[in-house]
């Protein structure tokens, strides 16, 4: 099956963010602007590890990691708000309380400081989410930078008003060639893959992958599979035949 969202999180949690240099300057600058930003790239490219580096260099940063429903996105962002201090006093029972009354503490909350909402894995929000998030934006207070797999925003729903303009958006790319295979040199490493081809095989999978280091990391684990190895050696054109057809658990 699949990675998660979450699972694919964990996975890739530790990326560095000194290939992203440039696309985190601008998330910073548009914050600074107080404009909102979609960030849009292929899955598995890093979308969410650089929103979540965004957010580690904005105090006043609310990361919602994941929206499966209006009450869920609610208590991320008054939990955010609780990090960063808004003020206003947080009620005990917040846990208990409807959805229509968390989006009133939170508008009062947003009210309080230059705040910035980070909404990661959008998927189709509903509009019921998708107008509480607009309610919340209110037109520019809070800005809000969220991802889409692609730069059509066919995944975000009705808030594609909200980064209208091409200059409200930016695309992460797969990696260059030797950056992608320095990647997939270091990870096979941290997975501890040992094979007599190993030289060989890495490039072709980064040449598979097109660079986009979520398909370099799932294939360096799969690699490591028995069924993908015959003595030292790893069969690398079955783990790509597999790959590109799913078969990933």
């Amino acid at each position: 099956m699949p990675a998660s969202p979450a699972q694919r999180d964990r996975e890739l949690e530790y990326l560095s963010c000194v290939e992203r240099e440039e696309e985190l300057e601008r998330l910073q600058g548009q914050a600074k602007a107080r404009k909102s930003m979609l960030v849009y790239g292929p899955s598995g490219v890093g979308k969410s590890r650089l929103l979540q580096a965004f957010v580690e260099s904005q105090p006043l940063a609310l990361y919602v990691p994941q929206m499966r429903s209006p009450r869920e996105m609610l208590l991320a962002l008054l939990d955010g708000l609780k990090t960063a201090k808004a003020r206003i006093p947080m009620p005990s029972n917040i846990g208990i309380l409807s959805s229509s009354s968390l989006k009133g503490i939170a508008d009062r909350a947003l009210d309080t400081g230059s705040f910035i909402m980070v909404l990661d894995h959008l998927d189709g929000p509903s509009r019921v989410v998708t107008g509480m998030i607009k309610d919340l934006h209110y037109f520019g207070r809070t800005p809000v930078i969220f991802a889409s797999r692609s730069p059509h925003m066919e995944d975000i729903g009705t808030l594609q008003p909200l980064c209208a303009l091409k200059s409200e958006r930016v695309e992460v790319k797969n990696w260059p060639q030797p950056i992608a295979l320095e990647f997939a040199r270091r990870e096979a490493q941290k997975a501890r893959l040992q094979a007599s081809n190993l030289d060989s095989v890495l490039p072709s999978l980064v040449e598979w992958s097109d660079g986009n280091p979520g398909a370099i990391l799932q294939m360096i684990k799969m690699a490591n599979m028995p069924r993908y190895r015959i003595e030292d050696q790893i069969k690398a054109h079955i783990l790509y035949v597999d790959y590109r057809m799913g078969r990933r658990s």
